[in-house]
Parts: C-alpha cells; sequence; structure tokens
C-alpha cells in the first residue's frame, strides 16, 4: 500500500512519463535556435562593421579621384603647372630669389 502511495502522490502527470522525450527534443532545439540568433546577430554586426568601412575607403576614394581629375584637367593652365613646380619640386621663376626659413 506504501508504494502505491508514493506513485499515486507523485506530481508527474503520466503524458510526461511517456513523452519525456519530445521535451527534451524541443529544448534541445530551442537552445540551437537560441544560439544561431546570436551567431546571426555577430554576424550583422561584422558585416555592418565592414560595410561602414568600406563606406569610408569609398568616400576617401571618390575625393582623391576628383583631386586627380582636377588636377589632370588643370595640366594644360601654365599657372597651375607653376604652383606645382614651386610646391612640389621647390622651382622659382627666373628673376625671384627663393628664401628657406629654418625652425629651431
Amino acid at each position: 500500500m506504501s508504494h502505491m502511495a508514493v506513485a499515486h502522490n507523485s506530481q508527474v502527470p503520466s503524458w510526461f512519463h511517456r513523452s519525456w522525450w519530445v521535451v527534451g527534443f524541443i529544448l534541445l532545439c530551442s537552445m540551437i535556435y537560441l544560439h544561431a540568433l546570436r551567431q546571426k546577430d555577430r554576424s550583422y554586426q561584422e558585416l555592418t562593421h565592414q560595410f561602414e568601412a568600406l563606406e569610408q575607403e569609398k568616400i576617401a576614394a571618390l575625393a582623391q579621384q576628383e583631386e586627380l581629375l582636377l588636377q589632370i584637367d588643370s595640366q594644360s593652365d601654365p599657372a597651375w603647372v607653376e604652383m606645382v613646380l614651386k610646391r612640389n619640386l621647390g622651382l622659382v621663376p627666373e628673376g625671384q630669389v627663393k628664401v628657406y626659413f629654418q625652425q629651431e
């Protein structure tokens, strides 16, 4: 009689004894799903960061392209050629004196 009292007082439903594997399977699938969600979020954040870095590189490359196009277009302008020769090569036109300033 004591054996029946223990079985009768048990709060575990009989369907749980028959289908415990279904509950375990649902828990396992839930854990896998949550792990995949976290992994997807990490991948999304990483791709967003890479996209923003590429956007910055694109902006810099377009600015450099614009500057180079302006330089190409200006090559036929004698004033631009003179400015480039002065700035990049340190040349001065005839009749002018080049002055150096030393920083201490």
